[in-house]
Protein backbone atom coordinates (compact mmCIF):
# COMPACT_ATOMS: atom_id res chain seq x y z
CA UNK A 1 0.00 0.00 0.00
CA UNK A 2 1.30 3.40 -0.99
CA UNK A 3 0.41 6.43 1.05
CA UNK A 4 -1.19 9.33 -0.77
CA UNK A 5 1.47 11.74 -1.98
CA UNK A 6 -1.12 14.50 -2.12
CA UNK A 7 -2.81 15.38 1.12
CA UNK A 8 -6.58 15.51 1.41
CA UNK A 9 -8.71 16.75 4.26
CA UNK A 10 -11.15 13.97 3.34
CA UNK A 11 -8.60 11.58 4.80
CA UNK A 12 -9.40 12.99 8.24
CA UNK A 13 -13.15 12.48 7.79
CA UNK A 14 -13.25 9.22 9.84
CA UNK A 15 -11.60 10.93 12.81
CA UNK A 16 -13.77 14.04 12.44
CA UNK A 17 -16.94 11.93 12.40
CA UNK A 18 -15.75 10.03 15.47
CA UNK A 19 -15.16 13.29 17.37
CA UNK A 20 -18.56 14.68 16.31
CA UNK A 21 -20.37 11.49 17.36
CA UNK A 22 -18.49 11.39 20.65
CA UNK A 23 -19.29 15.04 21.40
CA UNK A 24 -22.95 14.78 20.37
CA UNK A 25 -23.65 11.69 22.47
CA UNK A 26 -22.01 13.41 25.42
CA UNK A 27 -24.04 16.59 24.99
CA UNK A 28 -27.35 14.78 24.45
CA UNK A 29 -26.89 12.32 27.32
CA UNK A 30 -25.08 14.72 29.65
CA UNK A 31 -22.32 12.12 30.10
CA UNK A 32 -19.22 12.17 27.92
CA UNK A 33 -18.58 8.48 28.45
CA UNK A 34 -21.91 7.49 26.89
CA UNK A 35 -20.20 6.59 23.62
CA UNK A 36 -17.74 3.76 24.31
CA UNK A 37 -14.40 4.61 22.70
CA UNK A 38 -14.13 1.18 21.11
CA UNK A 39 -17.53 1.51 19.42
CA UNK A 40 -16.65 5.02 18.25
CA UNK A 41 -13.33 3.91 16.77
CA UNK A 42 -14.96 0.96 14.95
CA UNK A 43 -17.58 3.32 13.47
CA UNK A 44 -14.77 5.63 12.34
CA UNK A 45 -13.00 2.65 10.76
CA UNK A 46 -16.18 1.70 8.87
CA UNK A 47 -16.41 5.27 7.55
CA UNK A 48 -12.76 5.15 6.46
CA UNK A 49 -13.52 2.23 4.12
CA UNK A 50 -16.14 4.34 2.32
CA UNK A 51 -13.98 7.44 1.77
CA UNK A 52 -12.42 7.77 -1.69
CA UNK A 53 -8.67 8.45 -1.93
CA UNK A 54 -7.39 11.74 -3.38
CA UNK A 55 -6.81 12.12 -7.12
CA UNK A 56 -3.66 10.36 -8.28
CA UNK A 57 -3.83 7.66 -5.60
CA UNK A 58 -4.61 4.12 -6.71
CA UNK A 59 -8.03 2.94 -5.60
CA UNK A 60 -7.94 -0.19 -3.47
CA UNK A 61 -10.48 -2.98 -3.45
CA UNK A 62 -12.35 -3.70 -0.24
CA UNK A 63 -10.10 -6.69 0.42
CA UNK A 64 -6.99 -4.55 -0.07
CA UNK A 65 -8.36 -1.95 2.35
CA UNK A 66 -8.92 -4.69 4.91
CA UNK A 67 -5.32 -5.83 4.47
CA UNK A 68 -4.11 -2.23 4.81
CA UNK A 69 -6.12 -1.87 8.01
CA UNK A 70 -4.71 -5.14 9.38
CA UNK A 71 -1.18 -4.07 8.48
CA UNK A 72 -1.60 -0.92 10.59
CA UNK A 73 -3.25 -2.77 13.46
CA UNK A 74 -0.60 -5.49 13.43
CA UNK A 75 2.48 -3.27 13.24
CA UNK A 76 5.18 -4.91 15.43
CA UNK A 77 5.76 -1.87 17.67
CA UNK A 78 2.02 -1.53 18.24
CA UNK A 79 1.60 -5.20 19.14
CA UNK A 80 4.55 -4.95 21.53
CA UNK A 81 2.83 -1.99 23.21
CA UNK A 82 -0.39 -4.03 23.54
CA UNK A 83 1.53 -6.88 25.20
CA UNK A 84 3.11 -4.38 27.61
CA UNK A 85 -0.35 -2.99 28.46
CA UNK A 86 -1.54 -6.51 29.29
CA UNK A 87 1.54 -7.31 31.39
CA UNK A 88 1.13 -4.01 33.27
CA UNK A 89 -2.49 -4.97 33.97
CA UNK A 90 -1.39 -8.37 35.28
CA UNK A 91 1.09 -6.67 37.60
CA UNK A 92 -1.54 -4.25 38.91
CA UNK A 93 -4.00 -7.10 39.52
CA UNK A 94 -1.52 -9.16 41.53
CA UNK A 95 -0.10 -6.14 43.41
CA UNK A 96 -3.56 -5.05 44.57
CA UNK A 97 -4.50 -8.50 45.88
CA UNK A 98 -1.22 -9.12 47.77
CA UNK A 99 -1.67 -5.75 49.57
CA UNK A 100 1.17 -3.86 47.87
CA UNK A 101 -1.19 -0.95 47.16
CA UNK A 102 -2.44 -0.68 50.75
CA UNK A 103 1.13 -0.96 52.06
CA UNK A 104 2.21 2.02 49.96
CA UNK A 105 -0.77 4.09 51.17
CA UNK A 106 -0.37 3.09 54.83
CA UNK A 107 3.38 3.73 54.77
CA UNK A 108 2.74 7.30 53.71
CA UNK A 109 -0.06 7.86 56.21
CA UNK A 110 1.96 6.40 59.10
CA UNK A 111 4.81 8.90 58.62
CA UNK A 112 2.64 11.89 57.68
CA UNK A 113 3.41 14.91 59.96
CA UNK A 114 0.26 16.36 61.52
CA UNK A 115 1.31 19.93 60.65
CA UNK A 116 1.98 19.09 56.98
CA UNK A 117 -1.30 17.40 56.17
CA UNK A 118 -1.94 19.01 52.75
CA UNK A 119 1.53 18.58 51.21
CA UNK A 120 1.64 15.17 52.90
CA UNK A 121 -1.50 14.01 51.09
CA UNK A 122 0.00 15.24 47.82
CA UNK A 123 3.30 13.41 48.36
CA UNK A 124 1.51 10.19 49.36
CA UNK A 125 -0.60 10.44 46.21
CA UNK A 126 2.52 10.94 44.09
CA UNK A 127 4.20 7.89 45.60
CA UNK A 128 1.03 5.82 45.25
CA UNK A 129 0.36 6.81 41.63
CA UNK A 130 4.02 6.28 40.69
CA UNK A 131 3.90 2.79 42.18
CA UNK A 132 0.45 1.84 40.85
CA UNK A 133 0.71 3.46 37.41
CA UNK A 134 -2.98 4.35 37.42
CA UNK A 135 -4.50 7.73 38.17
CA UNK A 136 -7.99 6.29 38.68
CA UNK A 137 -6.70 3.71 41.16
CA UNK A 138 -4.87 6.41 43.10
CA UNK A 139 -7.93 8.63 43.31
CA UNK A 140 -10.12 5.74 44.43
CA UNK A 141 -7.62 4.71 47.12
CA UNK A 142 -6.79 8.17 48.48
CA UNK A 143 -10.03 10.17 48.19
CA UNK A 144 -11.63 8.61 51.32
CA UNK A 145 -8.63 9.81 53.36
CA UNK A 146 -8.80 13.24 51.71
CA UNK A 147 -12.52 13.56 52.46
CA UNK A 148 -11.88 12.62 56.11
CA UNK A 149 -9.16 15.30 56.34
CA UNK A 150 -11.48 17.89 54.77
CA UNK A 151 -14.19 17.17 57.35
CA UNK A 152 -11.79 17.35 60.32
CA UNK A 153 -9.93 20.47 59.20
CA UNK A 154 -12.69 22.42 57.52
CA UNK A 155 -10.61 22.63 54.33
CA UNK A 156 -12.54 23.15 51.11
CA UNK A 157 -13.29 19.60 49.83
CA UNK A 158 -12.66 20.85 46.28
CA UNK A 159 -9.08 21.69 47.32
CA UNK A 160 -8.59 18.23 48.82
CA UNK A 161 -9.95 16.64 45.65
CA UNK A 162 -7.65 18.86 43.58
CA UNK A 163 -4.64 17.72 45.62
CA UNK A 164 -5.52 14.05 45.06
CA UNK A 165 -6.17 14.49 41.33
CA UNK A 166 -2.90 16.40 40.89
CA UNK A 167 -0.93 13.70 42.69
CA UNK A 168 -2.67 11.04 40.59
CA UNK A 169 -1.60 12.76 37.38
CA UNK A 170 1.99 12.81 38.67
CA UNK A 171 2.14 9.03 38.41
CA UNK A 172 0.05 8.93 35.24
CA UNK A 173 2.87 10.88 33.61
CA UNK A 174 5.96 9.44 35.30
CA UNK A 175 5.20 5.86 36.34
CA UNK A 176 6.99 3.16 34.38
CA UNK A 177 3.81 1.06 34.27
CA UNK A 178 1.37 3.84 33.39
CA UNK A 179 -0.48 3.24 30.10
CA UNK A 180 0.15 6.90 29.23
CA UNK A 181 3.91 6.56 29.69
CA UNK A 182 4.03 3.20 27.90
CA UNK A 183 2.16 4.63 24.89
CA UNK A 184 4.38 7.72 24.67
CA UNK A 185 7.65 5.77 24.68
CA UNK A 186 6.49 2.90 22.46
CA UNK A 187 5.06 5.14 19.72
CA UNK A 188 8.40 6.96 19.50
CA UNK A 189 10.76 4.03 20.14
CA UNK A 190 12.26 5.48 23.32
CA UNK A 191 13.43 3.80 26.53
CA UNK A 192 11.40 4.61 29.64
CA UNK A 193 14.40 6.00 31.51
CA UNK A 194 15.14 8.51 28.70
CA UNK A 195 11.64 9.96 28.92
CA UNK A 196 11.64 9.75 32.72
CA UNK A 197 14.88 11.76 32.93
CA UNK A 198 13.50 14.60 30.80
CA UNK A 199 10.14 14.49 32.59
CA UNK A 200 11.47 14.61 36.13
CA UNK A 201 13.96 17.40 35.37
CA UNK A 202 11.15 19.45 33.84
CA UNK A 203 8.65 18.85 36.63
CA UNK A 204 10.85 19.12 39.74
CA UNK A 205 10.11 22.90 39.99
CA UNK A 206 6.36 22.19 39.67
CA UNK A 207 6.52 19.58 42.44
CA UNK A 208 8.48 21.88 44.78
CA UNK A 209 6.23 24.90 44.13
CA UNK A 210 3.08 22.83 44.68
CA UNK A 211 4.40 21.43 47.98
CA UNK A 212 5.31 24.95 49.17
CA UNK A 213 1.89 26.35 48.22
CA UNK A 214 0.15 23.54 50.09
CA UNK A 215 2.46 23.92 53.10
CA UNK A 216 1.64 27.63 53.52
CA UNK A 217 -2.09 27.17 52.95
CA UNK A 218 -3.80 27.86 56.31
CA UNK A 219 -5.27 24.72 57.87
CA UNK A 220 -5.72 23.53 61.43
CA UNK A 221 -3.61 20.62 62.64
CA UNK A 222 -5.27 17.22 62.51
CA UNK A 223 -4.23 13.76 63.61
CA UNK A 224 -5.58 10.96 61.43
CA UNK A 225 -7.23 8.19 63.42
CA UNK A 226 -6.91 4.51 62.63
CA UNK A 227 -4.17 1.92 62.32
CA UNK A 228 -1.99 2.15 59.22
CA UNK A 229 -0.14 -1.15 59.00
CA UNK A 230 2.35 -1.81 56.24
CA UNK A 231 4.88 -4.48 55.39
CA UNK A 232 8.19 -3.83 53.61
CA UNK A 233 8.04 -7.22 51.88
CA UNK A 234 4.76 -6.17 50.23
CA UNK A 235 6.60 -3.24 48.65
CA UNK A 236 9.22 -5.44 46.94
CA UNK A 237 7.33 -5.87 43.61
CA UNK A 238 7.08 -2.08 43.20
CA UNK A 239 10.71 -1.58 44.21
CA UNK A 240 11.84 -4.19 41.67
CA UNK A 241 9.84 -2.61 38.84
CA UNK A 242 11.15 0.89 39.59
CA UNK A 243 14.81 -0.11 40.05
CA UNK A 244 14.94 -2.46 37.05
CA UNK A 245 13.30 0.18 34.83
CA UNK A 246 15.79 2.82 35.96
CA UNK A 247 18.78 0.59 35.16
CA UNK A 248 17.45 0.12 31.63
CA UNK A 249 16.13 -3.46 31.59
CA UNK A 250 13.59 -4.10 28.83
CA UNK A 251 10.06 -3.37 30.04
CA UNK A 252 8.70 -6.85 29.26
CA UNK A 253 11.02 -8.79 31.60
CA UNK A 254 10.56 -5.99 34.15
CA UNK A 255 6.79 -6.57 34.15
CA UNK A 256 7.20 -10.35 34.27
CA UNK A 257 9.59 -10.09 37.24
CA UNK A 258 7.12 -7.77 38.97
CA UNK A 259 4.25 -10.22 38.43
CA UNK A 260 6.33 -13.22 39.53
CA UNK A 261 7.57 -11.50 42.71
CA UNK A 262 4.03 -10.43 43.57
CA UNK A 263 2.76 -13.99 43.16
CA UNK A 264 5.57 -15.45 45.30
CA UNK A 265 4.99 -12.92 48.11
CA UNK A 266 1.21 -13.30 47.91
CA UNK A 267 1.47 -17.10 48.20
CA UNK A 268 3.94 -16.79 51.11
CA UNK A 269 1.59 -14.44 52.98
CA UNK A 270 -1.46 -16.58 52.28
CA UNK A 271 -3.21 -13.90 50.18
CA UNK A 272 -3.92 -16.52 47.52
CA UNK A 273 -2.74 -19.94 46.36
CA UNK A 274 -0.46 -20.38 43.37
CA UNK A 275 -3.38 -21.57 41.26
CA UNK A 276 -5.63 -18.86 42.69
CA UNK A 277 -3.11 -16.17 41.72
CA UNK A 278 -3.87 -16.87 38.06
CA UNK A 279 -7.35 -15.41 38.59
CA UNK A 280 -5.86 -12.08 39.67
CA UNK A 281 -3.37 -12.14 36.80
CA UNK A 282 -6.33 -12.69 34.46
CA UNK A 283 -8.50 -9.98 36.04
CA UNK A 284 -5.60 -7.53 35.81
CA UNK A 285 -5.06 -8.38 32.16
CA UNK A 286 -8.80 -8.03 31.52
CA UNK A 287 -8.73 -4.50 32.93
CA UNK A 288 -6.40 -3.55 30.05
CA UNK A 289 -8.24 -5.42 27.30
CA UNK A 290 -10.30 -2.39 26.26
CA UNK A 291 -7.29 -0.12 25.83
CA UNK A 292 -5.40 -2.91 24.03
CA UNK A 293 -8.17 -3.55 21.49
CA UNK A 294 -8.72 0.17 20.92
CA UNK A 295 -4.99 0.57 20.27
CA UNK A 296 -5.12 -2.06 17.51
CA UNK A 297 -8.21 -0.45 15.94
CA UNK A 298 -6.55 2.99 16.07
CA UNK A 299 -3.42 1.57 14.43
CA UNK A 300 -5.51 0.22 11.54
CA UNK A 301 -7.50 3.45 11.26
CA UNK A 302 -4.35 5.58 11.11
CA UNK A 303 -2.96 3.35 8.32
CA UNK A 304 -6.15 3.85 6.28
CA UNK A 305 -6.00 7.60 6.96
CA UNK A 306 -2.44 7.63 5.60
CA UNK A 307 -3.67 5.97 2.41
CA UNK A 308 -6.49 8.52 2.15
CA UNK A 309 -4.05 11.42 2.48
CA UNK A 310 -5.31 12.67 5.84
CA UNK A 311 -1.95 12.47 7.60
CA UNK A 312 -0.21 14.12 4.63
CA UNK A 313 -2.80 16.94 4.66
CA UNK A 314 -2.13 17.58 8.33
CA UNK A 315 1.61 17.58 7.65
CA UNK A 316 1.21 20.01 4.76
CA UNK A 317 -1.04 22.30 6.82
CA UNK A 318 1.27 22.26 9.83
CA UNK A 319 4.26 22.73 7.55
CA UNK A 320 2.84 26.00 6.26
CA UNK A 321 2.19 27.29 9.78
CA UNK A 322 5.25 25.83 11.51
CA UNK A 323 8.62 27.37 10.74
CA UNK A 324 10.78 26.27 13.68
CA UNK A 325 11.51 23.38 16.03
CA UNK A 326 9.72 25.25 18.81
CA UNK A 327 6.65 25.55 16.60
CA UNK A 328 6.85 21.86 15.70
CA UNK A 329 7.01 20.81 19.35
CA UNK A 330 4.14 23.13 20.25
CA UNK A 331 2.08 21.64 17.39
CA UNK A 332 2.60 18.15 18.81
CA UNK A 333 1.56 19.35 22.27
CA UNK A 334 -1.50 21.14 20.89
CA UNK A 335 -2.62 18.13 18.84
CA UNK A 336 -2.49 15.67 21.72
CA UNK A 337 -4.17 18.21 24.02
CA UNK A 338 -7.07 18.72 21.61
CA UNK A 339 -7.57 14.99 21.20
CA UNK A 340 -7.51 14.53 24.99
CA UNK A 341 -10.22 17.16 25.38
CA UNK A 342 -12.25 15.42 22.67
CA UNK A 343 -11.88 11.82 23.90
CA UNK A 344 -11.11 12.28 27.65
CA UNK A 345 -8.60 9.44 27.26
CA UNK A 346 -4.98 10.55 27.17
CA UNK A 347 -3.60 7.12 26.26
CA UNK A 348 -5.78 6.89 23.15
CA UNK A 349 -4.89 10.50 22.32
CA UNK A 350 -1.18 9.62 22.41
CA UNK A 351 -1.64 6.46 20.32
CA UNK A 352 -3.65 8.42 17.73
CA UNK A 353 -1.29 11.41 17.54
CA UNK A 354 1.86 9.26 17.82
CA UNK A 355 2.34 8.56 14.08
CA UNK A 356 1.78 12.23 13.21
CA UNK A 357 4.20 13.29 15.96
CA UNK A 358 6.77 10.95 14.41
CA UNK A 359 6.36 12.59 11.00
CA UNK A 360 6.67 16.07 12.53
CA UNK A 361 9.73 14.95 14.48
CA UNK A 362 11.34 13.52 11.36
CA UNK A 363 10.65 16.66 9.30
CA UNK A 364 11.97 19.10 11.91
CA UNK A 365 14.86 16.90 13.14
CA UNK A 366 13.52 16.54 16.68
CA UNK A 367 14.75 14.18 19.37
CA UNK A 368 12.53 11.12 19.83
CA UNK A 369 12.96 11.41 23.60
CA UNK A 370 11.69 15.01 23.56
CA UNK A 371 8.72 14.10 21.36
CA UNK A 372 7.84 11.19 23.66
CA UNK A 373 8.09 13.51 26.66
CA UNK A 374 5.94 16.15 24.94
CA UNK A 375 3.18 13.63 24.22
CA UNK A 376 3.15 12.42 27.81
CA UNK A 377 3.33 15.87 29.42
CA UNK A 378 0.64 17.62 27.38
CA UNK A 379 -1.65 14.58 27.52
CA UNK A 380 -1.34 14.38 31.30
CA UNK A 381 -1.89 17.90 32.57
CA UNK A 382 -5.00 18.46 30.45
CA UNK A 383 -6.49 15.12 31.57
CA UNK A 384 -6.52 16.36 35.16
CA UNK A 385 -8.40 19.53 34.19
CA UNK A 386 -11.26 18.12 32.10
CA UNK A 387 -14.42 18.22 34.27
CA UNK A 388 -16.09 15.45 32.26
CA UNK A 389 -13.07 13.10 32.36
CA UNK A 390 -13.05 10.06 34.63
CA UNK A 391 -10.52 11.46 37.10
CA UNK A 392 -12.58 14.51 38.11
CA UNK A 393 -15.88 12.63 37.88
CA UNK A 394 -14.67 10.01 40.37
CA UNK A 395 -13.08 12.60 42.68
CA UNK A 396 -16.19 14.76 42.58
CA UNK A 397 -18.46 11.79 43.23
CA UNK A 398 -16.47 10.61 46.24
CA UNK A 399 -16.28 14.15 47.67
CA UNK A 400 -19.95 14.79 46.82
CA UNK A 401 -19.13 17.99 44.92
CA UNK A 402 -19.33 19.09 41.28
CA UNK A 403 -16.31 18.10 39.15
CA UNK A 404 -16.28 21.66 37.80
CA UNK A 405 -15.71 22.95 41.35
CA UNK A 406 -12.47 20.94 41.50
CA UNK A 407 -10.91 22.40 38.33
CA UNK A 408 -9.52 25.64 39.89
CA UNK A 409 -7.87 23.63 42.70
CA UNK A 410 -5.82 21.15 40.68
CA UNK A 411 -2.76 23.36 41.15
CA UNK A 412 -0.23 20.74 40.15
CA UNK A 413 -1.78 20.32 36.69
CA UNK A 414 -1.55 24.08 36.07
CA UNK A 415 2.09 24.03 37.18
CA UNK A 416 2.67 21.06 34.85
CA UNK A 417 1.20 23.11 31.99
CA UNK A 418 3.54 26.03 32.71
CA UNK A 419 6.59 23.76 32.91
CA UNK A 420 5.54 21.98 29.70
CA UNK A 421 5.42 25.29 27.84
CA UNK A 422 8.83 26.25 29.24
CA UNK A 423 10.11 22.82 28.13
CA UNK A 424 9.17 23.79 24.57
CA UNK A 425 10.16 27.44 24.41
CA UNK A 426 13.37 27.24 26.47
CA UNK A 427 14.43 23.97 24.81
CA UNK A 428 15.44 22.64 28.22
CA UNK A 429 16.44 19.95 29.00
CA UNK A 430 18.20 19.94 25.63
CA UNK A 431 18.83 16.66 23.82
CA UNK A 432 21.45 16.43 21.09
CA UNK A 433 19.86 15.09 17.92
CA UNK A 434 21.88 12.37 16.18
CA UNK A 435 20.83 9.63 13.73
CA UNK A 436 20.33 7.41 16.81
CA UNK A 437 18.37 9.88 18.96
CA UNK A 438 16.40 11.28 16.02
CA UNK A 439 14.18 9.57 13.47
CA UNK A 440 16.69 8.60 10.77
CA UNK A 441 16.64 4.92 11.73
CA UNK A 442 13.15 4.71 13.21
CA UNK A 443 9.99 3.24 11.70
CA UNK A 444 6.85 4.66 13.27
CA UNK A 445 3.69 2.74 14.15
Amino acid sequence: MKEAKKGSVKGLLPLIIFLILYALTGIVSGKFDSMPLLVGMILASVVSFAVAPPAGTKKLSFSDKVMTFCKGGGEPTLIMMVVIFILAGAFQGVAAKMHAVSSVTNLGLSILPANMILPGIFVIGCILSFAMGTSMGTITALMPVAVDVAVKTGVNPALMAGIVVGSAMFGDNLSFISATAIASVQTQGVEQREKFKLNIITYIPAIIINVILLAIYPVKTVVLSGSYNWNFVDLIPYILVIVLSLVGLNVMPVMLIGVASGIVIGVMHGDFSLIGSMQYVQSGMASMEDIAIISIIVGGLVEIMKYLGGIQWLMDTLGKQTKSKHGAEFSIGALVTLLCVATTNNTIAIITVGPLATEIGRKFKLSRARVSTLLSMFATHVQGLIPYAGQLLVAGGMAKISPIAIVPWVWYCYLMLIMSLLFVFLDFPKVKVTPETGYDHFEEI
